[in-house]
């Protein structure tokens, strides 16, 4: 059984679907998925074991320059790449009228998605054949597998959702090596970040754990940060940048991890570490972390500034105590 997923972006929203891609393959050994994801993203569903294919696409950079020479031979071999196979399924998993009208309906096949009450933007539903009624409540975790079942006929496990994606990083050797925690203080919207005082602090309060701290980063700015942060703290190290399966392995093998809202924070979850993520707008209830170990402090009054770093540091021993 052949079957297209169209999950394309974001982060987060690609790994929240991992689990229902665990729950298929268990139900139907045979399937095999391709997947059309952002370009950005596409290392992701390599990583599971059900996923034969992918196929990337570039929407955010093609809408750039959408008419230009370059990005309609792109445009042209998505095309045909994505018509290539007639699929026993078509789901698309982003329920939004842009990859709805300008991905699935290229795909030869079944189309499936959510219906008009389920979907995040209603009009796409007008481009599947099959349409599903998917409960808003859930976390877009349960969502996503509900969808699954549904479009392939299987009935959803009662179990919590697998990823299955941690063992492809583990590595006993690293583990064995001094503990270490890692420390992801990058996100991209401003009231989303903890100040850095605050992170300092943190730091201060680990001194005498006898755990080495890392700091990722992906842009300029951001290595800039991590700079700041680890500034006369000897047990801090800022890694190189580094590419998002390197990212991954440090996180696997991480002791725990501290995080803002952000992909990689759904990374780790993804990765079955035991993680604590700060929030202060958003919030974590139907699309926060989703997996074993995973902890939310929420700030009561919004401002993530509020979180306290003695708090994050006592959740920090909960944490460990419990592993």
């Amino acid at each position: 059984m052949r079957v297209l997923i169209v999950k394309t972006s974001s982060m987060g929203d690609v790994l929240h679907t991992l689990p229902a891609l665990t729950d298929a393959q268990r139900a139907i050994p045979e399937i095999r998925f391709d997947w059309v994801v952002e370009e950005g993203f596409a290392q992701i569903p390599t990583w599971h074991s059900a996923v034969e294919r992918v196929i990337p696409v570039a929407l955010r950079r093609w809408r750039k320059a959408w008419f230009s020479g370059p990005v309609r031979a792109e445009r042209r071999e998505f095309r045909k790449t994505v018509r290539a196979i007639r699929y026993d399924a078509i789901i698309d998993a982003q329920g939004l009228l842009k990859s709805a009208a300008l991905v699935t309906r290229l795909a030869r096949g079944t189309r499936h998605g959510m219906d008009w009450q389920s979907a995040r933007e209603p009009l796409a539903c007008l481009f599947y054949n099959r349409r599903h009624h998917i409960d808003k409540s859930q976390h877009a975790v349960e969502r996503i597998r509900q969808l699954f079942a549904d479009s392939l006929g299987y009935s959803r496990p009662q179990a919590p959702g697998d990823y299955a994606i941690a063992r492809h990083f583990l590595n006993d050797h690293e583990r064995a090596r001094a503990p270490y925690a890692v420390f992801l203080h990058a996100t991209t919207r401003d009231n989303k970040h903890w100040p850095e005082a605050n992170w300092r602090q943190l730091i201060a309060l680990l001194g005498e754990q006898g755990i080495t701290i890392k700091l990722p980063w992906g842009a300029p700015h951001e290595e800039a940060r991590a700079k700041r942060l680890a500034e006369g703290f000897a047990y801090v190290e800022v890694l190189p940048r580094m590419s998002l399966e390197n990212v991954a392995r440090e996180l696997a093998n991480a002791r725990f991890v501290v995080s803002v809202d952000t992909g990689l924070s759904h990374l780790t979850a993804a990765l079955d570490r035991p993680n604590i993520t700060l929030y202060g707008p958003t919030d974590p209830g139907l699309i926060g972390g989703y997996g074993k170990n995973q902890q939310a402090l929420k700030s009561r009054t919004d401002d993530i500034a509020a979180i306290q770093p003695q708090d994050v540091y006592q959740s920090i021993h909960r944490l460990i105590a419990g592993q």
